[in-house]
């Protein structure tokens, strides 16, 4: 499908961007920690150390990177002035759905995708410290959140001993609430720019993005 967001060149125009399938096959599972006990001490100083976790992982893989690491010199104000709130789900790559790269935009991940005060709270400073204008929202298909209620916060109050202070945000009908979620954006006092709010449900078994009518 095809939508619109401000090019890099020129930040008021709209250019359109195809969106491609993208693949959505996670890693083969982890082998058990202990495949690190076999690797030299001197190159994985941080897994010998631990046992090798998953971190251990990451923060040697981090090593790699900053090996060739260069500073970009960007500004931290994203180049296409767009704001992405997602769902965290580990299927979806944002970057290789959407066509970005670095520094094009801001990306706000929580579970569901769902618009909390606090996804308001760093719309809002994106906004008006940061410089973005677009907003665009993104649910899936086969969302964890379809499977929980509000009994899930109860659940946890008889296991800890205290009720959580936010809920769950959990749906059934995943768009409907990305309706509610651009809603929610559109209303909020705090935001000035909120004429380019666009909400679209990711097909996780095809990685096309489709986009959801505001008004049902």
């Amino acid at each position: 499908m095809t939508f619109f967001v401000p090019s890099h060149s020129e930040p008021e125009p709209r250019i359109p961007i195809n969106v491609y399938a993208m693949s959505t096959s996670a890693h083969l599972p982890v082998e058990p920690a202990t495949e690190f006990a076999s690797e030299p001490a001197a190159a994985t100083p941080s897994a010998a150390h631990a046992g090798g976790t998953v971190t251990d992982r990451l923060v040697e893989a981090n090593r790699r990177y900053a090996a060739d690491f260069r500073d970009p010199g960007m500004d931290a104000r994203p180049v296409l002035r767009v704001a992405v709130v997602a769902c965290m789900d580990a299927r979806l790559d944002l970057h290789g759905a959407l066509g970005l790269e670095l520094g094009d935009c801001h990306t706000i991940r929580n579970a569901g995708g769902v618009v909390t005060d606090d996804v308001i709270r760093s719309l809002t400073i994106s906004q008006r410290a940061l410089g973005t204008r677009s907003v665009i929202l993104v649910h899936h298909t086969n969302c964890g959140l379809e499977s929980l209620t509000e009994d899930f916060r109860h659940e946890l109050e008889a296991e800890v001993g205290q009720r959580p202070s936010w809920a769950v945000e959990s749906f059934r009908d995943v768009e409907q609430d990305v309706r509610q979620s651009m809603q929610r954006v559109r209303t909020s006092p705090f935001l000035p720019h909120t004429d380019d709010v666009r909400g679209f449900v990711f097909e996780v078994s095809t990685g096309l993005l489709r986009e959801i009518d505001p008004v049902k």
